[in-house]
């Protein structure tokens, strides 16, 4: 009774261990938990932070577009009065060299004008082209941005 007595401590005692043992674990493994989720939600929230930046990128660059295509509409209806003017200076040109008009000198001054004006809404032009292709291109790399974020949450 003694033997089975003793056999029966020394069992009880190698399972208190045990089972002390296993609740340090499971402490350990809820505290891990815990931090897990802490992590994770801070995750969430700066990816939620991130996406409302991007957002707002998008919505900036929607407009500096719009803007960019409605100056370059300008300057093409701007481009073409002025080749309107430009022919009109080559008519007048030739009207004078043919001997129907006035100097000389006031159509190679007209002349001038409308080139440098021309010249002037060329440059304007090309400067909004590249601005609209530049918009373009932003907005092409925030879709991408979305995608790839669209593609991560869904993991």
């Amino acid at each position: 009774l003694k033997e089975e007595n003793a056999s029966l401590r020394s069992k009880i005692n190698k399972l208190q261990i045990f089972s002390e043992t296993q609740a340090d674990k499971m402490r350990k493994l809820e505290r891990k938990l815990e931090e897990n989720k802490i992590k994770e939600e801070k995750e969430a929230q700066d990816l939620e932070a991130m996406v409302q930046h991007v957002e707002q990128n998008l919505q900036l660059m929607t407009k500096r577009a719009a803007k960019a295509e409605n100056s370059a509409t300008k300057l093409k209806q701007e481009n073409a009065l002025l080749q309107v003017q430009l022919q009109n200076c080559r008519t007048e040109n030739e009207a004078l060299r043919s001997g129907q008009a006035a100097s000389l000198a006031a159509v190679k001054q007209n002349a001038d004008v409308a080139l440098q004006n021309l010249l002037r809404v060329i440059t304007n032009s090309r400067s909004s082209i590249k601005q609209l292709v530049s918009g373009a291109e932003s907005l092409q790399l925030v879709a991408d941005l979305l995608t790839s974020i669209d593609s991560i949450s869904e993991v």
